[in-house]
């Protein structure tokens, strides 16, 4: 399943836009963002942004990407080592200066400090407009809440500003025949899961508002935190020894590795209890998918591929 439909179909060739030159707006985190005409020396702050900017095949119109959680997909990886990478984390204002861009797009309200490129009204002033991943608004009352058209939300409005307005109404059109299927299929039905991010002290999981709950929606799966508000939260051991969960989805990231987390389960005396640990129902997924963004559907068809398995093997 997951090498047959597995994300956002690979970019088309990227010379030129397909849409108008005339100016075009969007609404980012309540302001208008306006460009007289699509951009062609794009930077990307974050992995995030730095993949749409890749499923929408834009590439070529790229002056330069920062800061990867893990790896970029083998899809991508070509396109991606065409751009120039400015920097492993964020890069200097100086850096990113430099690379003379006339459009700046992040994940993260980070992105927009005096430490890395600014703010994003005196970017403005300097005549480079900008983009901030609705998700990431800096004023919560302006985060969209989780759903797959919100994501789909943000593709859209980056695929208009850049003219290309087509190319993301195919990406949706598949996600849409993806998440039909795993509805379908129905891998996780019956399943309780936790999904296990980060932080082996108090362990940071997948509560009921994010990109782990539209996973483990659209698989069937009962998320055991579903009842904890926002889309991460940290809880305690006892609570997740409570819980008992018969699988775990374990995020795979540079700055924490899926193994580590394994380890660490599978050597703690109480932990190592637990009905998914003895059973090695684990599920591993990189961080960039378990995120709302452009691979969070490849995130899905990993799970439900993943607990399709451990049901075959039960």
């Amino acid at each position: 399943m997951l090498g047959a439909c597995a994300g956002a179909p690979a970019p088309v060739a990227s010379g030129g836009t397909t849409g108008s030159a005339e100016p075009v707006s969007v609404d980012n985190c309540g302001t208008t963002v306006t460009v007289g005409a699509p951009p062609d020396r794009l930077v990307t702050l974050n992995q995030g942004a730095t993949e749409v900017a890749l499923a929408l095949g834009l590439q070529s119109r790229m002056a330069g990407t920062a800061y990867l959680d893990d790896s970029v997909p083998e899809k991508w990886k070509a396109a991606y080592d065409s751009v120039p990478v400015l920097s492993k984390e964020y890069p200097t204002k100086e850096k990113l200066l430099a690379a003379r861009p006339d459009f700046l797009y992040a994940s993260y309200s980070s992105a927009f400090t005096d430490k890395v490129a600014g703010s994003r009204e005196e970017l403005r002033g300097q005549g480079i407009p900008s983009y901030l991943s609705p998700f990431g608004c800096s004023d919560k009352s302006q985060v969209p809440p989780p759903t797959w058209q919100s994501m789909w939300g943000e593709l859209n409005d980056v695929a208009k500003v850049f003219g290309v307005p087509e190319r993301a109404a195919a990406i949706q059109r598949q996600q849409e025949q993806q998440l039909a299927r795993f509805t379908a299929a129905a891998a996780g039905k019956d399943l309780k899961v936790l999904w296990f991010d980060s932080d082996t002290k108090t362990p940071y999981v997948g509560s009921g508002h994010g990109g782990p709950q539209l996973v483990l929606d659209a698989v069937g799966a009962r998320n055991v935190f579903a009842d904890l508000p926002g889309a991460w939260q940290n809880v305690s051991w006892e609570k997740v020894v409570a819980a008992d969960p018969d699988a775990i989805v374990l995020a795979d990231a540079d700055w924490d590795t899926a193994q580590s987390k394994i380890d660490y389960l599978q050597g703690d005396p109480v932990l190592s209890r637990l009905t998914a640990v003895q059973r090695k129902a684990f599920v591993v997924v990189p961080f960039s998918e378990s995120t709302p963004g452009v691979l969070l559907a490849d995130g899905a068809a990993r799970v439900s591929e993943g607990l399709g398995k451990l049901r075959q093997g039960s």
